[in-house]
């Protein structure tokens, strides 16, 4: 049997067709209704109620104008009524929406980023911040904090926690690397040491700090989505579509990679080289969510489980089916955070890992149960 053909079969078995066929577009029609629902519901909720009507109405005449200023206004609907309150839709645009936007896209790359890396690694454990991005962005934004570095205006702070999640994982991928090959026991290894450094470090910044100072490192660790503005969303959209597209584009190499790194290159996969940008790529999608939003965990281990679950390890369902999950969990999330507590806010992080921490003891339990652990 030719490679080709071999490739071909191994596809077939890991992704099963009956269940790709049958559950796949339900999920994906599920996923997007649900999507679609929690944000006209967050939109209009908040301090400033606004009815799902108008927020429906505010959507369709901000389409029609921008129809009409590509010439095409005879195609337009008629204008609707405006909003009720004089600040509705000021706060719906200036506010809410980019802040609900920032959800969908945060929630989406952390998701895809967790597929991969658990793909890659192949560890069911694996989720970006294991490698030690996250605490590298981390360190940054605290450094930022309490030093007063402003050179870049508000962006100062995302730049810097950027810049130290890639010095992150440039120091792990450095350290995993031997005989041209990536080690990935070294590499998860060597993440634990860089999240242990990035610890002591924050625990250094945090004493350093006034109090103002400490209350902003901890509650950027926790993670949040407030005064996201326009401009920032500008700059995570490209990243995320792009990093978002190359997890795709690696689906096929991926399910090949399940059956075992000999089997992979036999089939023509070359193991070293998606193994490297699949680093590169999960960097990207980490740092552009953690550097405005702060460190939310979890996302990129519970999601990618649940649709696993669902639609089993073929990745060509599961990356974009988890992007999808991804956005409508973050996006849950952040509505709770703003409502639960009136006239307070929750950290978002807080919330996905009360949501993440007992689902990572249900998946031990459960995996012990049917196959003895993951030894």
């Amino acid at each position: 049997m030719s490679a080709i053909a071999t490739r071909v079969e191994s596809e077939r078995l890991i992704v099963p067709p009956r269940r790709r066929s049958s559950r796949g577009p339900l999920v994906f029609v599920g996923l997007g209704l649900s999507l679609v629902a929690l944000m006209v519901v967050s939109a209009g909720s908040g301090q400033l109620p606004i009815p799902p009507a108008e927020v429906l109405g505010a959507v369709s005449r901000a389409w029609n104008a921008g129809v009409s200023s590509l010439g095409l206004g005879a195609l337009a609907a008629p204008e609707g009524a405006t909003m009720g309150h004089v600040n509705a839709e000021a706060t719906l645009w200036l506010i809410r929406a980019p802040r609900l936007l920032m959800a969908v896209l945060v929630g989406a790359a952390l998701a895809a980023a967790g597929v991969v890396m658990q793909g890659v690694f192949r560890n069911p454990l694996a989720e970006p911040g294991v490698i030690g991005i996250s605490s590298g962005a981390a360190v940054g934004a605290s450094a930022s904090i309490v030093f007063g570095l402003t050179f870049l205006g508000p962006l100062t702070l995302p730049a810097l926690a950027f810049v130290g999640g890639l010095l992150a994982i440039a120091v792990v991928y450095a350290a995993a690397r031997a005989d041209g090959r990536t080690e990935v026991v070294t590499l998860v290894l060597t993440g634990i040491a860089v999240n242990a450094v990035g610890g002591a470090a924050i625990a250094l910044f945090t004493y350093l700090g006034s109090t103002q100072q400490r209350e902003q490192i901890v509650f950027w660790q926790l993670g949040s989505l407030n005064g996201t503005r326009w401009d920032d969303l500008a700059i995570v959209a490209p990243l995320t579509a792009v990093g978002v597209a190359a997890c795709v584009l690696m689906a096929a190499d991926l399910d090949l990679l399940a059956l075992g790194e000999r089997q992979a290159e036999h089939l023509g996969v070359r193991v070293e080289r998606l193994r490297v940008a699949a680093i590169v790529v999960i960097a990207l999608l980490t740092c552009a969510a953690v550097a405005f939003c702060g460190i939310i965990g979890f996302v990129g281990l519970v999601v990618p489980h649940l649709m696993r679950m669902v639609l089993g390890p073929g990745h060509r369902l599961l990356l974009p089916a988890s992007a999808l999950g991804g956005a409508v969990l973050l996006l849950a999330a952040d509505l709770v955070a703003r409502t639960a507590v009136p006239g307070s806010e929750l950290p978002i992080g807080m919330l996905t890992a009360l949501i993440g921490g007992p689902f990572f003891f249900w998946l031990l339990r459960r995996t012990r149960r049917r196959s003895g652990g993951w030894g």
